[in-house]
């Protein structure tokens, strides 16, 4: 009986990142590694998947990530694992665990690597998606850091080329001042209760100050005219917000007070923060506001894990997102120089005197290439001319017999033939 032909596609709301496009994914590693570096940002890497409970608590079960996001499995032991979700969590984990309080302070780290969440695909955003982020922990509780870490994402996003870059920045307060505000936040919106959509209903319970954070038309109207934050901030939480923004004016950042940026996790306090550029629409008129990344202080994170209170910022940025965006702006990204030349072979005994003459060039620092799988004189040219060879070597049975090869001038096609022994030394001088 036949077999019946099955096709295979990516799972929904994940992605293929194909080799034409790998020189932006390679551009944005790149730039990350290089800001990272000149800002004293160490890398850590933590696992994909991590215990659920690590994000119940840290996250917070009434937010969307841990209500309706979370990609969660359970091991053949009966553990309760999760696809990280997000790396802030994770991190505080592996501070605690490996007592990296213990190392100088602050510690600064970053990272970079896929995360997942269960939502509505669409345009930058998929259920596996890539971040990269910058984290300060530890130290003093001091503005400043705050403003580094908003200093290492911009200067990213200015390394990419992006253009119109401008920080949305708000302060959701402290356990002091913040619950105050809850109630007079509360106390408006059951007012509205008939005017604002059902998720916004439930939040007046769970998580009142993602109120501020709906999207859908009719709550944006209702939002208008809520309290904001910033009019009942503590002494202490005011004097840090002042300080926050005195350092951004120092640095010349491009931001500006959001009073509905709130961040919606469990473990932010003080400052929060996103990241926005401009582009035009689809019919190139119309400019869009469209979200990069963000982050913000959570000094209660450590407490919530059962630690001491400690100090720390992060904020991470969207890379499909970035990709998107350097692509839709058609930002040149240039692409890695192909190799100038190109070894051909002829036969058996060429095919196994390249192999070794290949890692000879390697080891000369000459990057060379080739296609040995294929047999014909004739199809090896055609795919160095596609590979954009300068020069082309040739090697074939009377070569190797004579320990000889031939040099052959891609554009001129003009050849001569010279000992094997000395192409390695005759290319150097001439690439």
């Amino acid at each position: 009986m036949a077999k019946k032909n099955i096709n295979f596609y990516s799972v929904k709301g994940t992605h293929d990142i194909l080799p034409s496009e790998q020189y932006i994914w390679e551009k944005i590693r790149k730039e990350i590694r290089d800001v990272a570096e000149t800002y004293s940002f160490s890398r850590i890497d933590t696992p994909i998947i991590e215990n659920l409970d690590l994000f119940q608590r840290g996250v917070g079960e009434a937010t969307d990530i841990v209500e309706k996001q979370m990609f969660t499995l359970t091991t053949k032991g009966g553990d309760k694992l999760v696809l990280r979700p997000e790396g802030t969590s994770a991190i505080a984990r592996a501070y605690i665990q490996h007592g990296l309080s213990h190392v100088g302070q602050p510690l600064k780290v970053y990272y970079e690597g896929p995360f997942f969440r269960y939502e509505n695909p669409q345009a930058g955003r998929y259920r596996q998606f890539h971040q990269a982020g910058f984290e300060i922990i530890g130290g003093e509780n001091d503005p400043i850091y705050d403003v580094q870490v908003m200093l290492a994402n911009l200067r990213l996003l200015e390394s990419l080329k992006l253009k119109n870059i401008s920080i949305h920045v708000n302060s959701i307060g402290c356990k002091t001042c913040r619950p105050i505000y809850k109630k007079k936040l509360l106390s408006y919106y059951k007012s509205k209760k008939k005017e604002i959509c059902k998720d916004c209903n439930r939040r007046m319970n769970d998580n009142p100050l993602r109120l501020l954070d709906c999207k859908d038309e009719k709550c944006e109207v209702v939002k208008k005219s809520a309290p904001i934050m910033i009019d009942d901030l503590c002494a202490t939480c005011r004097r840090h917000f002042k300080e926050v923004l005195e350092y951004a004016e120092e640095l010349k950042l491009p931001y500006q007070i959001n009073p509905f940026v709130v961040r919606g996790l469990d473990y932010y306090n003080r400052t929060v923060f996103e990241f926005f550029t401009e582009i035009n629409n689809a019919e190139g008129e119309k400019s869009l506001s469209l979200a990069l990344g963000g982050g913000g202080r959570y000094d209660y994170l450590f407490e919530i894990f059962g630690q001491r209170s400690t100090p720390a910022v992060g904020a991470a940025l969207g890379l499909e997102r970035i990709a998107e965006v350097i692509k839709s702006l058609k930002i040149n990204i240039p692409v890695r120089q192909k190799n100038k030349v190109f070894l051909i072979v002829i036969g058996i005994e060429a095919k196994k005197r390249g192999m070794s003459l290949v890692e000879e060039f390697v080891k000369s620092g000459i990057n060379i290439s080739e296609s040995m799988g294929k047999n014909s004189l004739g199809a090896q040219l055609k795919a160095a001319d596609k590979e954009g060879a300068v020069l082309a070597l040739i090697l074939g049975q009377k070569e190797v017999f004579k320990e000889s090869i031939i040099i052959r001038d891609m554009k001129t096609g003009v050849q001569e033939t010279i000992l094997l022994k000395k192409v390695v030394a005759e290319i150097k001088r001439r690439v």
